[in-house]
């Protein structure tokens, strides 16, 4: 719950900026000389960039969490099963563990969006977000039949 409460601060923190620069943008436009017009223009073009930034990360995360509720009302969440430091960080040689089995499994049931989830989850463990997201990504696109079963 914290950390969608964080999101929606932080989403609305942005859309506020995105209407301030906008606003600046218009401002340049309206005084009308080639050079402003120029500069309103591109300024314009970074809170169309942000929001369309904004929207997407917000449609990524709302139907990562909806595999989430989906795997989690079939029972089929990955148990944590990983190693901690004192500290409370992540055994990196436990999480490795963890991710040579959820590929294993993502490569014998390469079409099913829950193997994809649960490794984009060891991903995620292992400290590489990049291929969690397109982990994630491929999950979504499975589960939303975008994707063939072959893929």
């Amino acid at each position: 719950m914290r950390a969608k409460l964080t999101y929606a601060v932080t989403a609305a923190v942005l859309v506020v900026y995105f209407v301030l620069v906008g606003s600046r943008g218009v401002l340049l436009i309206e005084t009308g000389t080639p050079l402003t017009v120029t500069f309103g223009v591109a300024v314009l073009i970074l809170p169309v960039i942000g929001l369309w930034f904004l929207w997407k990360n917000t449609q990524f995360a709302r139907k990562a969490n909806q595999l989430a509720a989906e795997l989690d009302a079939e029972g089929g969440l990955p148990v944590d099963e990983l190693r901690r430091t004192p500290s409370g960080r992540i055994d990196r040689d436990s999480a490795d563990e963890v991710f040579a089995k959820r590929k294993a499994e993502t490569e014998d049931a390469p079409g099913d969006w829950r193997t994809w989830f649960r490794l984009a989850v060891a991903y995620h463990d292992a400290r590489d977000t990049p291929r969690a997201r397109k982990a994630m990504q491929h999950a979504i696109a499975l589960h939303d039949g975008k994707q063939s079963e072959a893929a």
